[in-house]
């Protein structure tokens, strides 16, 4: 293959590839197929419609360009046809429900999709004879809380008090079995799972998160409700953790067996900040609405942050962007739709080329 000298180095084994992404219509799927399409794969997706107006996926027009199947995951024969379909060689697998509040609302449901779901992907995975890497997106909530004021590393032990957090634990469980017992039964894919901290960045407008309910009150001129203004989150970039999925797939694709395990993708340290913190910071990029302050519906973990060093010394991860870079970005982009919002594809994909740029100057340096 003659190396394109626009690629980054991990984008490289990845170009001209066929990638298969569940839940490509979502706020991180859409990101992550517009970054692939940046790198020439061709893809295919299967989600769900997506789950609010406005959403990323219609604004940005994501489903350009690719071959976009809206089908529920909880179904093994809608995900084993969309696959052979496509034969892809990498699948990474995004599609989830991804909320703690409706966790506790539809606790079967969550389990369904989040457990069973990713049962469904592998099984179909091992048994397509292309498919020769598969990355399973969790979360940072599978790790049994204890309060710790250190960050989480990938071998202390999962847990799950919320039903979200223990759906996303048994998904690891089954990705676990599939990795350990039963890709060898088929087509011998590699499998590793990415545990990412908490994102934020343009396009998203889901129900009960912080970024969302920001642009919610600014846009509409009300005062935006704080649950937990002290809880600490890994605040990171939609795009950091894109960047993450990469770097893991191209290592998988290339045979990397070492790879095939479990990975923490978070920011360092210092981009661990509060609610308020957040929310002051995007009012200064933007517009500061009134904040109130109310008792939320549902328990949620004061502090809570990953150790990545794995990722950072054996894969190499290094997103190039500070907490505030990264909340510039965020506020921008919503700031930039709002004054345009035909113009979400191009700003989404000029936000893409500025990280690809500043991993270019990272490495440079």
């Amino acid at each position: 293959m003659t190396i394109d000298p626009h690629l980054l180095d991990f984008e490289v084994p990845l170009k001209q590839e066929r990638i298969f992404v569940t839940g490509h219509s979502g706020f991180t799927g859409s990101w992550l197929v517009s970054w692939l399409k940046l790198i020439g794969c061709k893809i295919a997706g299967l989600a769900l419609e997506p789950a609010t107006e406005p959403n990323l996926f219609f604004a940005a027009n994501v489903a350009e360009g690719i071959d976009s199947t809206i089908g529920d995951i909880r179904d093994l024969t809608t995900v084993r046809e969309a696959i052979e379909r496509h034969r892809p060689s990498v699948i990474i697998h995004l599609a989830a429900q991804p909320l703690v509040s409706r966790s506790f609302a539809d606790p079967v449901e969550t389990f369904a999709v989040n457990a069973i779901g990713t049962a469904h992907v592998l099984e179909s995975a091992r048994n397509t004879s292309s498919v020769k890497a598969v990355v399973c997106i969790t979360t940072d909530k599978v790790y049994h809380d204890q309060d710790w004021p250190w960050g989480y590393r990938e071998q202390d032990p999962l847990g799950g008090k919320d039903p979200y957090s223990a759906s996303k634990a048994c998904a690891e469980l089954i990705a676990a079995s599939y990795r350990a017992t039963l890709a060898e039964r088929g087509n011998g894919v590699l499998i590793a799972n990415a545990r990412g901290g908490n994102i934020i960045g343009g396009g998203d407008w889901s129900a009960d998160r912080i970024v969302p309910d920001f642009v919610r009150a600014v846009t509409a001129g009300q005062p935006i409700s704080l649950r937990n203004p002290g809880a600490v989150r890994p605040w990171q970039h939609v795009m950091a953790l894109v960047h993450g999925y990469l770097v893991l797939a191209a290592r998988l694709l290339s045979g990397d067996r070492m790879a095939a395990d479990n990975w923490n993708f978070g920011p360092r340290d210092e981009a661990a900040r509060t609610v308020r913190d957040l929310v002051e910071q995007l009012g200064g990029v933007w517009t500061e609405p009134e904040v109130s302050y109310a008792s939320g519906s549902f328990p949620e973990t004061r502090f809570l942050h990953l150790d990545s060093t794995k990722a950072r010394t054996l894969l190499g991860w290094t997103p190039p962007l500070l907490f505030e870079d990264t909340v510039e970005l965020t506020a921008g982009w919503y700031r930039d739709f709002a004054a345009n919002p035909a113009e979400a594809s191009n700003i989404t994909v000029r936000q893409i080329e500025h990280y690809r740029n500043a991993l270019r100057n990272h490495a440079a340096c």
